[in-house]
C-alpha cells in the first residue's frame, strides 16, 4: 500500500492512521515535553505475521485493545493479562494504525532509559512494526515510517535528534527492532522526505 505524502499530525492523531483507541494509556506527566521516537517490532504469534482472530481482528490490534483471546494460541498464555500499548502499529503492507494520541503516554517502552532519564514512556513516542528481530522488514513499512518520522518531527521538533530502537532503552531486557532494522536506510528516507 502506498500512503500519501507529506501525513499530517493535528492534536495528536496522525492523518494517514486508521484510529483505534486503545485503554492502555494514561496521561504524560505535567509539563512533559515530547522528544524522542522508539522503535519496536511485534507479532504475535512470535514471527507470524497478520494473523487474526476468528472476528478478523489482528492479533496485535486485539492485544493493544484488551481484546485478545488468551486461549487462542499457547504463547499468549505467556503474556496473559498484559496491557500494552504503542502509539502507532505499521503492517507490513505500510498500514498504519493508531491506538494512543501522541500527547498521551502509551505504555510500549516498560522500564526504561534514555540518556540517563527513566521512565520512557513519559517523553516518547512508540512505534511499532510488524515484525520480528528474525527477518527483514518490508520496503513498504521503511518508506510508511520515514512518513510517520518526519510528520512527528515535524509536530514534535524536540524529536528531531531523539530516534531509538527499543533494545538501547532497555538493554538485556529487549532486542527489538533487531539486527535486520536498517537504521541508514530509515534515516536517509526521513531526510528525503524532509526535504520535499
Amino acid at each position: 500500500m502506498s500512503i500519501a505524502s507529506p501525513m499530517i499530525i493535528n492534536d495528536g492523531r496522525l492523518s494517514a492512521a486508521t484510529w483505534l483507541a486503545s485503554p492502555n494509556y494514561n496521561e504524560r506527566p505535567e509539563n512533559t515535553i515530547i522528544d524522542t521516537i522508539v522503535i519496536h517490532n511485534i507479532s504475535l504469534p512470535p514471527n507470524e505475521f497478520g494473523v487474526c482472530a476468528n472476528d478478523g481482528v489482528h492479533y496485535v490490534k486485539a492485544l493493544f485493545t484488551n481484546q485478545l483471546d488468551w486461549d487462542a494460541h499457547p504463547y499468549f498464555q505467556t503474556i496473559k493479562g498484559a496491557e500494552v500499548s504503542a502509539h502507532l502499529l505499521i503492517e507490513r503492507d505500510g498500514n498504519i494504525t493508531q491506538f494512543v494520541n501522541f500527547d498521551e503516554r502509551a505504555w510500549h517502552a516498560g522500564r526504561s532509559s534514555y540518556l540517563g532519564r527513566r521512565e520512557c514512556n513519559d517523553y516518547s513516542i512508540g512505534i511499532e512494526l510488524e515484525g520480528s528481530d528474525f527477518v527483514s522488514f518490508s520496503a513498504a513499512q521503511y518508506d510508511t515510517l520515514a512518513k510517520v518520522i518526519a510528520a512527528i518531527y515535524t509536530a514534535y521538533p524536540k524529536t528531531r535528534r531523539h530516534l531509538t530502537g527499543h533494545s538501547d532503552i532497555a538493554p538485556g531486557r529487549k532486542t527489538d527492532p533487531g539486527d535486520y532494522f536498517e537504521w541508514t536506510k530509515l534515516r536517509e528516507k526521513v531526510a528525503d522526505n524532509l526535504s520535499h
